[in-house]
């Protein structure tokens, strides 16, 4: 029985991942800032599966010593570490770069990188004195190398992180530790859709788009689970939505008409 441990986890994809493992008969440790939200997880989690494969700590990715303790109690909890996901994220309104406060811009870094950043540490040190386990960081919207106006401060915080997750990938190679990266496209979460809760016309705007390529996360979580769950390559990136996908889907668009945020 695999131990998964996933950043970030109290809703959104890393919610249905945690979802995802443990209907694959995985323990599974949540995680989030607030210890609410990794509360009322736990317990919609704990109501659909046997409660001793579920743990929830509340865990600030930006603090190495949080990530730290959420290592040692997973450890202490489930007796080994297994996978360690590292999901947390934010993402910044869509605004010109300069116009980002500074205050906003230090946190989506800290979280999406340095957090990151952390998250590898502890898992490697803890993985590597274990003698096996796998890493994997949820790349997004830059870590490819497209870039997006207005999204300037996100994208580059997901190619630093992509630059992180194959900089690790060839460090590694040597050992019992593999790490990889998680694409899953563009997933119909909280965090595409707040980002234009203060612009209702740009989002009706652009809700016919998002509704062509978007998926949902019980859609994409569960394939991302059985993925990583199958592979043992060092490197690798799992990628849900591919350029053959969205061409297909942009072909198929006028004769299925989807809703995925009613």
């Amino acid at each position: 029985m695999k131990t998964i441990v996933i950043t970030g986890s109290t809703r959104g994809i890393g919610f249905g991942l945690a979802d995802a493992f443990l209907s694959l008969g995985c323990n599974v440790t949540i995680s989030g800032r607030s210890g609410e939200r990794v509360e009322k997880a736990l317990k919609d989690l704990a109501a659909k599966y046997p409660p001793e494969r579920v743990f929830g700590q509340a865990c600030d990715v930006t603090q190495f010593d949080q990530v730290q303790a959420l290592w040692e109690a997973s450890q202490k909890r489930f007796g080994r570490v297994d996978i360690w996901i590292n999901n947390a994220g934010l993402a910044n309104n869509s605004m010109e770069f300069w116009k980002v406060p500074p205050e906003q811009a230090r946190q989506v870094l800290e979280t999406n990188l340095l957090g990151a950043c952390y998250g590898a540490k502890v898992a490697l040190e803890g993985m590597l004195a274990q003698g096996y386990g796998s890493i994997y960081n949820m790349e997004g919207m830059g870590s490819d190398g497209h870039k997006h106006a207005g999204l300037t401060l996100y994208g580059t915080s997901k190619y630093g992180l992509r630059c992180l997750t194959d900089s690790l990938a060839l460090e590694v190679k040597d050992t019992p530790v593999i790490v990889g990266a998680l694409r899953p496209g563009m997933v119909a979460t909280d965090m595409l859709t707040e980002e234009y809760k203060d612009r209702p016309e740009e989002w009706e705007r652009l809700k016919r788009i998002f509704n062509i390529l978007a998926e949902r996360v019980e859609t994409v979580a569960p394939w991302l689970a059985r993925q990583i769950l199958q592979n043992r390559n060092n490197g690798v990136r799992i990628q849900y939505t591919t350029r053959i996908k969205m061409i297909g889907k942009f072909l198929v668009a006028p004769f299925r008409k989807r809703d995925l945020f009613a």
